[in-house]
């Protein structure tokens, strides 16, 4: 049982290796954001977004009863037969068919709720999504309980890839906001097909002998928890859609596409890796602390800083990626706040799973939601710049009451993580401060050229706190755990 404690053998190895397999395709996905962000952001209109925005905010919704947290239970189970897949596969098939026939009949009342006409023909396109990832779901939650990590980013990498490539040939030849629906169907497609064949294994047909009582009963109790968090993060763009119109809420939607979609590809990898490892050790307080200790630390020291740098140089980051005609900065910023405070929590999330308290997860998820959403109908007042303020001051006031929450349910020492948390805050401010300052001498210059220059300021203060003992200390530990991951890995070829 010492595999974690000591990062260099067993399962603690295995979790640092499959760790930087997932983050270096997460990599991949990022660039691919961005470059989406930066290319099709040229040759598409805020209301483009917006239309499309409006949709996805309704697809989200549902997609959550296709799922309905069988993904996250078959990898959390101790046992899992090929019957039971094979089950679980058709349940997720059936009721993502399911659900792409109501959204065709709804679709009518979907546009009248945003007043656009336009939204019926769209959300009857973007329908297939539901089938194509409820097909999908299994096989992606099979790769990452077998710990198959590089099959698993194959498959999460090719679809965007093929997407962006496709979206953008038919941007560019005038689809308009038909080239993002075109987007949306083509990445479901390709990850299902990339899935499928990485998994390498096709169902049976359902059999009454793979008991499956037990998957629903965990996955419908994640997945309530999972729409309570779904209605607090996009009230903000249901508000902004029917309040400010698709021109507002699409300006919205891009500082949100360029920073909050990369963050949310960075951690959910750090979800697949930690979820069966922690699944593992739930039994042992000790190791499960250590673990969580420090999956805050390379969080906070890698995203959190990042958060800190993007936030000061917000208006030539801005400037660099959307290019004229967005102006997001202060929104951008204040979304990257929020990031942080966000992340600073997040190792939470893995252990609720992991210990199978969906419970107590979806009790905390009711206070957090309700406070999240009273701080954006309070900011929504003031237009999109007060929705991001709403957004990053619940996230403020949310973070440390949710660490002690989980505390008064396991046996993790919370006063550790607050003092990370710490650490990471003076990271990640004077990484900004640093980026802000050199931002506002460059004010006027091309931004390409004042965001390296921001970053190297970045990177300067971060050196600069590489003299204070404890954070000195906690980047050398999580240093060495990285690098004998990556020398166990060459080892084995």
């Amino acid at each position: 049982m010492k595999v974690i404690d000591n990062p260099h053998s067993g399962l603690g190895r295995s979790a640092t290796r499959g760790g930087l397999v997932v983050l270096g395709g997460q990599g991949v996905r990022i660039l691919v954001q961005v470059a989406s962000v930066v290319v099709l952001s040229r040759l598409l209109s805020p209301r483009d977004y917006g239309l499309v925005a409006m949709v996805l905010a309704v697809i989200a919704f549902a997609e959550i009863f296709r799922d309905l947290g069988l993904s996250t239970a078959a990898v959390q189970a101790k046992v899992l037969t090929r019957v039971q897949q094979s089950n679980l596969w058709w349940l997720n098939t059936g009721i993502g068919a399911a659900l792409a026939l109501i959204a065709v009949a709804v679709a009518p009342l979907i546009a009248a709720l945003y007043d656009e006409p336009a939204l019926t023909s769209l959300t009857i396109a973007m329908a297939g999504m539901f089938w194509l990832n409820g097909m999908a779901a299994q096989y992606r939650a099979d790769l990452t309980r077998r710990m198959l990590f590089t099959r698993l980013v194959a498959a999460d990498t090719a679809g965007p890839l093929l997407a962006l490539g496709v979206a953008a040939y038919a941007a560019a030849n005038g689809a308009g906001y038909w080239a993002l629906v075109v987007q949306q169907l083509v990445q479901s497609a390709a990850g299902l097909v990339v899935a499928g064949a990485c998994a390498g294994w096709l169902p049976g047909w359902p059999r009454r002998g793979g008991e499956i009582g037990g998957f629903l009963r965990f996955g419908w109790s994640l997945a309530s928890t999972q729409l309570i968090n779904y209605a607090a993060n996009n009230i903000d763009s249901v508000l902004i859609g029917t309040r400010l119109g698709a021109h507002q809420l699409g300006t919205y939607n891009r500082a949100w596409q360029l920073l909050m979609t990369p963050l949310g590809q960075l951690r959910s990898p750090t979800t697949t890796v930690a979820l069966p490892v922690l699944s593992r050790i739930r039994d042992n307080a000790a190791l499960t602390q250590r673990f969580v200790e420090r999956g805050q630390l390379a969080l906070g020291y890698s995203l959190g800083a990042g958060l800190g740098l993007v936030a000061g140089a917000a208006v030539p980051v801005c400037a660099l990626f959307l290019g004229p005609g967005w102006d997001v900065a202060g929104v951008f910023a204040l979304l990257a706040c929020g990031g942080l405070f966000q992340t600073l929590a997040y190792v939470g999330y893995w252990v609720y799973l992991a210990h199978g308290l969906t419970t107590e997860l979806r009790h905390y998820t009711l206070v957090a939601s309700a406070l999240k959403v009273i701080c954006i109908l309070v900011g929504v007042r003031y237009g999109i710049t007060g929705v991001a303020a709403g957004y990053a001051i619940a996230h403020l006031l949310e973070w440390p009451l949710s660490l002690w929450w989980l505390s008064r349910r396991t046996q993790l020492h919370v006063g550790r993580l607050y003092l990370g948390a710490a650490r990471i805050l003076l990271v990640a401010g004077s990484v900004a401060a640093a980026a802000y300052a050199t931002a506002a001498a460059l004010h006027g210059q091309n931004p390409a050229v004042t965001v390296p220059v921001c970053v190297l300021a970045g990177i300067a203060a971060y050196a600069v706190l590489l003299l204070v003992p404890s954070i000195r200390r906690d980047v050398i530990s999580l240093a060495e755990t990285v690098r004998g991951a990556i020398e166990d890995r060459l080892s084995r070829g």
